[in-house]
């Protein structure tokens, strides 16, 4: 038995969808489906992704997984929000990555909710052109991101351990938290500004409390039908789908056969990345992360260990690359793209294969993503940041 486990070293890519349809291939054709210690299970980006798609988070589902697209899920919807569902759109909407293209043209304001694509998103230069295009833009947020800094209005939100709620984690697993500390000075819960927000745009009835919005949550979606707050905590969590409250959850899915019915095999063909060395960049980046920072370092760069453990940012280079430019470990360097270019220090070491660089995004005054290009899957959106030509240059 052999469990697959991935993260965006899979996906990140132009072809991410293929990839990610070749490793469920991998599972169906070993059997390694529906037993324990088999499965595919993708490692999340950061802490409660999962329960953010599970409601909805997503351009083409309600919660649950629910297309928006569906005649049958949209009149449901409406009913429990009590609108019209001729107000529905019925058009599935767009991923941040085609939001930010659309700015300024079909896209006039943005609202930014604990993202900040001022750092995260591939090619900044460009990021940076279309903001600046549109009217408004606001951003909800613990700290002053580089994105809130360019924004008409910021609404300062409460962290995780000052709010109370739900987290489902990579193996559906849905756990509840009570908040351990108040939110400081003027910051409230993210779903008590949306409330508020909605309140003043004419929907009175927006649910503003945790136990009103898990209420909406078990009516809506049925993989969440038998959980309660109760049953959260007296059984360390459920996993769903849980469609009953006497229901005990379900710790493996497609057991005896897939959930979808017959399995469903892909054929693929191999795909080359958009970009590829030539002579003007011959070699070819990957960013990604460290294990001393998170995402966009918006906090652990506030850590005073984490950011005294690694306070600045670096690219690794392989020993002969850097002899062939007479490049010495810790020196700063120049890093270029077809996108732009950065200066930050050189890592040498061995560890990168000859012809890789590797950068850490982390770092917003040498962002790794001034040089990533923004070409994207074609089906889920997602940018290329796992590889790009590039090439280094001594100062």
């Amino acid at each position: 038995m052999g469990a697959i486990y991935y993260s965006m070293g899979i996906t990140q890519h132009s072809h991410g969808v293929d990839n990610v349809k070749a490793i469920a291939n991998l599972a169906l054709i070993t059997a390694n489906l529906g037993k324990p210690g088999g499965g595919v299970n993708p490692l999340r980006g950061q802490s409660n992704v999962q329960g953010a798609c599970d409601m909805g988070a997503l351009p083409n589902v309600f919660s649950g997984y629910q297309p928006v697209i569906s005649e049958e899920a949209r009149a449901k919807f409406a009913e429990g929000w009590g609108i019209p569902v001729e107000g529905m759109d019925a058009e599935i909407g767009e991923t941040v990555t085609t939001m930010v293209d659309k700015c300024g043209e079909k896209i006039k304001g943005l609202y930014v909710m604990g993202e900040n694509p001022m750092v995260a998103d591939p090619d900044l230069n460009h990021v940076e052109e279309q903001i600046e295009k549109l009217d408004l833009l606001i951003v909800q947020d613990i700290f002053l991101t580089e994105t809130a800094e360019k924004a008409d209005i910021v609404f300062p939100g409460s962290a995780f351990a000052e709010t109370a709620g739900a987290y489902t984690n990579t193996e559906r697993r849905v756990q509840y938290a009570g908040a351990a500390v108040e939110a400081p000075g003027q910051a409230k819960p993210d779903y008590w500004i949306i409330a508020e927000l909605a309140k003043r745009l004419g929907c009175e009835n927006f649910p503003n409390t945790p136990e009103s919005i898990f209420a909406e949550i078990k009516e809506l979606t049925p993989s969440y039908h038998g959980m309660t707050k109760e049953r959260l905590v007296a059984e360390e969590g459920l996993r769903w789908p849980c469609p009953s409250e006497d229901h005990p959850g379900t710790p493996i899915l497609h057991v005896g056969k897939p959930v979808r019915g017959k399995g469903l095999l892909s054929a693929l063909e191999y795909r080359a990345p958009m970009e590829e060395p030539c002579e003007l960049y011959p070699l070819r980046l990957a960013t990604g992360r460290m294990l001393q920072h998170f995402h966009t370092g918006t906090m652990s760069r506030r850590s005073v260990v984490l950011d005294g453990i690694v306070p600045k940012g670096s690219i690794e280079v392989n020993p002969v690359d850097a002899d062939a430019l007479g490049i010495e470990n810790g020196e700063l360097i120049k890093v270029s793209s077809r996108r732009g270019s950065i200066e930050t220090a050189a890592n040498v070491t061995p560890d990168v294969a000859e012809g890789t660089l590797y950068m850490a995004f982390h770092f917003a005054e040498a962002a790794a993503n001034r040089l990533t290009n923004n070409a994207l899957d074609p089906v889920a959106k997602i940018p290329e940041y796992k590889v790009c030509a590039a090439k280094i240059e001594k100062l």
